[in-house]
């Protein structure tokens, strides 16, 4: 069961792959592989897009991997494999994103990516550092993760789903502020889960374990 980090440039791959290797061998998952190549990733059994920046920065990064968008599209939306979308990874799974102008994301999940628009002035953006969770849906990647656990942020746009069913956790900035989304196979965390200790790690074995 080989998981694949999809490697275009964009995030933070070295702490993402200790994190997910790790729990592998803990869980005995099977192999982790960084890799920019479309054939890998054809071949995993479950797929991670990190992300860090701007969307449209992020989504050419993507594109410009020549085969890596199809690749990745064949095994989650036609292949039905795990897949989990960090930071700017999760964001992309939206129909658009709003970051300086208007691009257009993969679709997957209805929705458009806007600034966070804190009530309180007090709140700064970006939102980042540590921040409550609050879990909507009893997922399989939130198994024995509660309410009030703490994940790390760092970002000043979020996901907005159409469908509200679709927001798997929040979290509260003067506002609320989507935290996880996800349906069928698809999930997708705002937060670091490789940099959110404990926390982080449940939910990476979490991941590395679901049968959709």
């Amino acid at each position: 069961m080989t998981c694949a980090i999809v490697d275009y440039s964009s995030g933070n791959l070295h702490s993402a792959e200790k994190s997910f290797q790790r729990m592998a061998r803990e869980t005995d998952a099977g192999p982790v592989v960084v890799t920019a190549d479309p054939n890998v990733v054809r071949k995993a059994d479950r797929i991670v897009l990190p992300g860090v920046g701007a969307f449209a920065d992020c989504r050419a990064g993507l594109l410009a991997v020549e085969g890596m968008y199809e690749a990745i599209r064949e095994r989650v939306i036609d292949g039905g494999v795990p897949f989990l979308g960090i930071c700017v990874g999760q964001q992309l799974m939206a129909s658009w994103g709003r970051e300086h102008g208007d691009t257009e994301g993969f679709g997957w999940i209805p929705g458009e990516v806007v600034q966070i628009t804190p009530s309180d002035p007090a709140f700064k953006i970006p939102h980042m550092g540590w921040n409550a969770l609050e879990i909507l849906v009893d997922h399989p990647v939130f198994d024995g993760i509660s309410s009030g656990e703490h994940a790390y942020f760092v970002h000043s746009y979020h996901l907005l789903p159409e469908n509200r069913g679709h927001l798997l956790a929040r979290v509260d900035h003067a506002g609320e502020v989507t935290a996880a989304v996800g349906r069928d196979n698809m999930v997708g965390t705002q937060f670091h889960p490789e940099k959110s200790q404990q926390t982080g790690l449940r939910l990476i074995a979490n991941f590395l374990a679901w049968r959709p």
